[in-house]
């Protein structure tokens, strides 16, 4: 199955919230969904028509989800993106301790 600009399953929309850290009723919000839609949707109790599996793609994306496509060696999935931005904020956190240097202990 590759996700890739197609519809997600429900186990993705799961783990896509995870991954964004928000809140089911923030997710439908900002997807202009019903929220009770958007839980039953993951927990496999409801279906999303087309478009309303888009919207919620498309939120998840703007929220700063990938969707991984499926591939030979591995199955689908998400992934947290980073910004360029973020990224050099990483690094700077990182050296901000300085360079190792040896102990004298």
């Amino acid at each position: 199955m590759d996700t890739h600009g197609k519809e997600i399953t429900a186990d993705l929309a799961r783990a896509a919230r995870a991954l964004a850290q928000v809140s089911a009723g923030h997710l439908a919000s900002q997807a202009r969904l019903d929220e009770q839609l958007v839980r039953d949707f993951e927990h496999g109790r409801a279906s999303l028509t087309s478009d309303q599996n888009r919207l919620l793609r498309h939120t998840l994306e703007v929220l700063g989800v990938d969707f991984l496509p499926e591939d030979r060696q591995y199955s689908y999935g998400v992934r947290r993106r980073h910004s360029a931005r973020g990224v050099g904020r990483m690094v700077n956190w990182e050296n901000e301790g300085g360079p190792a240097a040896d102990d004298d202990l």
